[in-house]
C-alpha cells in the first residue's frame, strides 16, 4: 500500500535508533498499567465503602468513572495519536494517569477518589497508542512478534492487579496504599517512555476536526456504558437503565451516520464496520465477556465460604492472589512470549481460533470440577493461556487491514469492544449471582457460577468461530 509504504520511509531513523530488544520490554510496561489500574481496586472496594462510609450504589462510581473515561478516551487518543504522533500523546496521556493517581491519594474523599480514578481511565488508551508505536518502530518482520508480546503482557496484567492488592493490603490498612503503587508505577512508566519510545511524524491536522462526531461518540458510548454499569444498581428495566441505553444506541446510529457523510470522519466507517475490521472487533468483544467471567466468577467462588454457601474454598484475597492467581500469570506470562513468535510463523485468526478452543476446554474443565483447590488453579492456568494468546492475536489482525495511519483509531475501537464485552461480562454475572441463590438467602447458589462458566465457554466458543470465518469476510479498501 502506497501510504504505508510513504510512512514507512519516513521511519526509517527511528527504527534504526529504537532497539526491539529495549522497546518491547519498554512498550509491555506502559500498556500493563491499564489492566493493573482496572483490577488492583476491585478487592478494595469494600474497604472504601467502609472508610468513606459511602453507599455501595456510591462506591460503584469509582469503577464506572474509570470505565466511561476509558470508553470515551480511547477512540479519540488512538485517532490523536495517528495525527500528532503516538510518542507525545502517549506521554500526555501518562501526565493525565499521574495526576488522577495523585488525586486517589491525596485526599481521602470520595467525589476526588471518583475524579481520580476517572482520569485514571484514561489509561486505557495506552494500549492502541503503544500498537501504534510498535508498528513505527519496527519492521514487518519484528512486528507480529512484538505485538502478540505486548498484547499477552496486557491481559497479564489484570491478574498481576489482583495480586498486587492482595499483597499490599489486609484488612484494617488504609485502602490508599495500593494507589500510592500507582503513582510509582506511573512514575516508571513515564521516565521509561521518555527515554525509550522513539518519536514518529503523525499525519497532521490537515484532515480536519470532527467535532460532532468527537461529541456523538462520547454521549452515544457514554449512553450505553452506563446503562450497563448502573444497571443493577438502578434495575434493568428502570427508566434511567432503558433511558440510558435507547439514548446511546439513538446517538451512535445518528454519529455513524454523521461519519459516513462527512469528507474528515472522527472514525472511518470502514474502520468501524468495514468487513476487513468487523472479525477483530467482534472476536475482541466476546475475549472480553469470557476474560472478565473468568476472572470475577473465579475471584468470587474460591473466596466463598464453604460452611456457609457449601462452595467454594474461603480464600482470602492474599491467599486468592498468591495461590489462585499467581501460578495462572506465571503460565500466561509464557504464553504472551510464545504467542508473539507463532503470530509470526503463522496467521492470526489462526492463534486465536485455537486460543479460543482452549479457552472452551478451561470453562468446560471448571463447569465439571471445582471441587478442589487444584482444580481451580489448573482452570485459572488454562484459561489465562486463552487470553493471553486470544489478546497477542487481535491486533495483528487489525494491521493486517489497516494501513498505519489509522493504526491506534483502529485499535482504540478494538479496545473498547473489549471493555464492552468486560463491562456486559461484570454486568451478567452479577445478575447471575443475585439472583441464583441458595433457598432462603440472598447467597448465590453455586449453579450461579456454573451458569457463568457456560457463558465463558460459549463466548469464547464464539469468538473462535468468528476467527475461523475471518478469511471469507470481504476485504475492505480504505482510502
Amino acid at each position: 500500500m502506497v501510504t504505508e509504504r510513504t510512512a514507512a520511509t519516513t521511519d526509517v531513523t527511528q527504527r534504526r535508533s529504537a532497539s526491539p530488544a529495549v522497546l518491547i520490554p519498554a512498550m509491555c510496561l506502559v500498556v500493563m498499567i491499564t489492566a493493573i489500574m482496572q483490577t488492583a481496586v476491585v478487592p478494595l472496594m469494600p474497604a472504601v465503602v467502609e472508610q468513606l462510609d459511602a453507599g455501595v450504589g456510591s462506591a460503584g462510581w469509582i469503577i464506572t468513572a474509570n470505565l466511561l473515561a476509558a470508553t470515551v478516551s480511547t477512540p479519540l487518543l488512538g485517532r490523536l495519536a495517528d495525527r500528532r504522533g503516538a510518542r507525545t500523546v502517549l506521554l500526555g496521556v501518562l501526565a493525565v494517569v499521574f495526576v488522577g493517581s495523585l488525586l486517589c491519594v491525596v485526599w481521602d474523599s470520595l467525589p476526588v477518589l471518583i475524579a481520580g480514578r476517572a482520569l485514571q481511565g484514561v489509561s486505557f488508551a495506552l494500549f492502541p497508542i503503544g500498537v501504534a508505536v510498535l508498528r513505527s518502530a519496527l519492521g514487518p518482520r519484528r512486528l507480529p512478534t512484538a505485538l502478540g508480546i505486548m498484547s499477552g503482557m496486557m491481559s497479564v496484567g489484570g491478574g498481576l492487579g489482583m495480586i498486587a492488592a492482595g499483597l499490599l493490603y489486609t484488612d484494617g490498612d488504609d485502602y490508599r496504599e495500593i494507589f500510592w503503587l500507582l503513582v510509582v508505577l506511573v512514575v516508571l512508566a513515564t521516565v521509561v517512555a521518555w527515554f525509550v519510545v522513539p518519536r514518529s511524524a503523525g499525519t497532521g491536522s490537515a484532515d480536519g476536526s470532527d467535532l460532532r462526531g468527537a461529541v456523538g461518540l462520547t454521549l452515544g458510548l457514554s449512553g450505553l456504558l452506563l446503562a450497563l454499569a448502573q444497571g443493577g444498581t438502578w434495575g434493568w428495566l428502570s427508566v434511567p437503565t432503558v433511558g440510558c441505553a435507547l439514548f446511546g444506541v439513538i446517538v451512535l446510529l445518528l454519529w455513524y451516520r454523521h461519519e459516513q457523510r462527512t469528507e474528515a470522519p472522527l472514525v472511518a466507517p470502514a474502520l468501524l464496520t468495514g468487513m476487513s475490521v468487523a472479525p477483530a472487533h467482534l472476536a475482541g468483544f466476546l475475549v472480553g465477556i469470557a476474560m472478565f467471567v473468568q476472572f470475577l466468577a473465579i475471584t468470587m467462588f474460591v473466596q466463598a465460604d464453604p460452611q456457609v454457601a457449601g462452595y467454594g474454598f474461603g480464600a482470602s484475597v492474599l491467599e486468592t492472589s498468591l495461590f489462585y492467581l499467581l501460578p495462572g500469570q506465571i503460565v500466561g506470562m509464557t504464553t504472551a512470549v510464545v504467542s508473539g513468535f507463532l503470530v509470526r510463523r503463522f496467521r492470526a485468526d489462526r492463534i486465536l481460533a485455537v486460543a479460543c478452543g482452549i479457552g472452551v476446554c478451561g470453562f468446560g474443565f471448571v463447569v465439571f470440577f471445582h471441587d478442589h483447590t487444584w482444580q481451580m488453579i489448573v482452570a485459572v492456568a488454562v484459561l489465562n493461556v486463552f487470553v493471553s494468546a486470544a489478546y497477542g492475536a487481535l491486533p495483528a489482525m487489525l494491521v493486517d487491514h489497516v494501513p498505519m495511519q489509522h493504526t491506534g483509531v483502529a485499535n482504540g475501537i478494538n479496545a473498547i469492544a473489549r471493555t464492552f464485552g468486560s463491562s456486559l461480562a461484570s454486568a451478567l454475572v452479577g445478575s447471575l449471582l443475585a439472583t441464583v441463590t441458595l433457598a432462603g438467602s440472598d447467597l448465590a447458589s453455586v449453579q450461579a457460577y456454573v451458569a457463568a462458566f457456560v457463558v465463558g465457554g460459549a463466548t469464547a466458543l464464539a469468538a473462535g468461530l468468528v476467527a475461523l470465518s475471518a478469511r471469507s469476510w470481504q476485504i475492505t479498501k480504505f482510502d
